[in-house]
């Protein structure tokens, strides 16, 4: 299982990736594999809010429909346009092709509520 230690995670496998007031979120390498081949992604819109836990969209795989939680609140100001046309990224590149979506945060500290790589590993092992 691949974790960038350089990430933040979520008790619901989301990735953030602190980019200077704004944050790109993606879903962990352990979710993609568990869930299979990916066939579908379901977005929001930019202009969109997205608020902490709540789901913002879905992903959809051969065995099921999962949905995807907003680690953070804020403004989606940007969308992963590529996951459209090519859902096997999420399968392939879950941390580089696979963003999902860019969030202007509301509130920066909802970031020091994530978990380390190590802590999210540990949640992994006891799953």
């Amino acid at each position: 299982m691949n974790t960038p230690k350089e990430l933040r995670y979520s008790k619901e496998h989301e990735w953030v990736k602190e980019e200077g007031g704004k944050v790109r979120i993606g879903i962990t390498d352990f979710a993609q594999s568990e869930l299979g081949d990916i066939v579908f992604v379901e977005l929001p819109e930019v202009g969109d809010e997205v608020t902490v836990d709540d789901s913002f969209g879905s992903v959809e795989s051969v065995k099921t429909v999962s949905e995807l939680y907003s680690p953070v609140s804020g403004k989606v100001v940007e969308v992963n346009e590529d996951l459209n046309d090519n859902p096997e990224f999420v399968n392939e590149s879950p941390y580089e092709k696979a963003w999902m979506i860019v969030v202007e945060l509301s509130d920066s500290s909802e970031v020091d509520n994530l978990m380390t790589a190590e802590q999210y590993e540990e949640l992994v092992k006891e799953d």
